[in-house]
């Protein structure tokens, strides 16, 4: 491993905009692994910066801390991960990334079709869902969630 293969803990928050704090965090966590210098100093691997910037778009995501570590772990230690890699990590996240997408787009369709007309009640909204018969499917944004408006009416 070359010299200039690494960088110190500045660096790679410099480069990722991240803390240096949160970058001890990542390392405490096993998301990036510092080498040592003789004098106890933090030394990085240049793609340790590719590593930090998937963790912050995995955040973005909405990827819990152990979620990422385990996508991490899945990337070849003590080489820097190549495009395979990577396809890898993306493919395994598509299926989430897709189910996020279509439920931003029903959450949109919903706004547009139900808090348009002003009312904003479950209870009293004679257009979208009488007398909350939404509820009767359990608790939380019910259509968001996958219920149909027709299906819910025939529960009870």
């Amino acid at each position: 491993m070359h010299r200039t293969d690494l960088i110190a803990i500045g660096e790679l928050a410099a480069r990722t905009g991240v803390a240096v704090s949160a970058i001890r965090f990542y390392e405490a966590k096993g998301l990036v692994a510092a080498l040592r210098t003789g004098g106890g100093q933090r030394r990085f691997l240049r793609a340790d910066i590719r590593r930090v910037s998937f963790v912050l778009i995995a955040q973005q995501l909405g990827l819990s801390l152990d979620e990422i570590v385990a996508e991490l772990a899945r990337l070849p230690a003590g080489r820097t991960p190549n495009g395979a890699d990577w396809t890898r990590i993306s493919t395994a996240l598509r299926a989430r990334i897709d189910a996020q997408i279509a439920a931003l787009e029903c959450t949109r369709e919903l706004l547009d079709n139900c808090i348009g007309c002003g009312c904003l009640s479950l209870k009293k909204c004679g257009l979208y869902n009488r007398e909350d018969k939404a509820a009767q499917r359990g608790a939380g944004p019910r259509y968001l969630l996958g219920d149909r408006a027709g299906e819910v009416a025939e529960v009870g």
